[in-house]
Parts: structure tokens; sequence; C-alpha cells
């Protein structure tokens, strides 16, 4: 059974203790998660309810009350689906959408200067995340688990790649060949 990204990264919320919507709210925030996938506050019970019907997440004691206040937990299933599909996240390099690339294959559109205006613009937008996720990482990451801890490392190595490929595409003035 494959799972979205969004799925796993509910579930595996879920494994790690078992929560509510709103405690899963609280975590996505705290931990930067909509930085890096998309999991809209909206969508959360909507991939509770999902998880749960696919035999992933059970509510053992049903309280009487509304949708927020069941309690989640993963099933057997849930976890042994859970660590299936993040062991292949982890090991297998898919083609991820990126909306750069497809503003650079459609240079033709563009000015010289169009252009280096945009490397700028974009280039002064990851120094600003950078410095966020430095700034976050000093302070909510000390006590938060490894794989918490592990993501924002990835995340600041991609972005730091992405400054440096910005910053010598912006000294390379007007040129759209190379």
């Amino acid at each position: 059974m494959e799972l979205t990204p969004a799925e796993l990264t509910v579930l595996g919320l879920v494994i790690e203790r078992p929560q509510h919507g709103y405690d899963l709210q609280q975590v996505i925030e705290q931990r930067g998660i909509r930085q890096w996938t998309d999991i809209g506050f909206s969508s959360i019970y909507y991939l509770l309810t999902k998880l749960e019907q696919r035999g992933l997440l059970h509510v053992p004691e049903a309280p009487a009350a509304g949708k927020s206040r069941r309690v989640f937990h993963a099933t057997t299933q849930g976890r042994k689906v859970a660590a299936r599909n993040a062991l292949a996240f982890v090991a297998e390099a898919r083609p991820v959408p990126h909306p750069l690339l497809v503003g650079v294959a459609n240079l033709s559109l563009l000015s010289a200067q169009q252009y280096a205006q945009a490397l700028r613009t974009r280039l002064a937008q990851i120094e600003a995340r950078i410095a966020a996720v430095e700034a976050v990482r000093e302070v909510r990451l000390a006590q938060a688990p490894f794989a918490a801890r592990e993501v924002f490392s990835y995340s600041l190595s991609l972005l730091k790649a992405e400054r440096q490929w910005l910053a010598t595409r912006v000294q390379v003035s007007g040129d759209k060949q190379s």
C-alpha cells in the first residue's frame, strides 16, 4: 500500500504518539512541517479519516464528543505500511516537480533583465529562508526528535545548494545560454 507524503507524515506523527487532530496541528506548526509537505489545517482530519478507513489508524474508545476529541492510534498494519513507505522515500531517488525548473525551461519568454532580476529576487528570498530555518533550528530543535532534526538539516542543505547556484547565476549577467 503506497502512501502520499502527507499521509505518511500524519501517520508517522501518530506512530510517535497517539493524538487527535488539534495535537497534530500543533506538532506540524512547531516543527515547520508545512515548509516541506502540503498538509493544510483543514486536511488533517481528512487524512486521519482516510488512514482510519484504510485500517492504518484506529480510535480505541471513540467518545461521544465531536471528531476533534478522537485520539488516533496506529494499527500494527499502519506501523508496517509506514515503515515500508518511509524506507522507500529515503532510499529511492524520485523526481520532484519544481516550479523553478518550469520557469527556467521557459526562459525564451523572458528578457535577460527579467531573468537576472528574478534570480536576484529569488536569491534574497532563499537567504531569508535560510536565516529563518537556522533561527528555528537553534530555538526549537534542541529537544526535537532525531527525525525532525534530520528534516531541518536536509532542508537547510538544499537551501544552501540553491543559494550557491543562484549566486553563480546572478553573476552571469544577462547570460541565458550557459
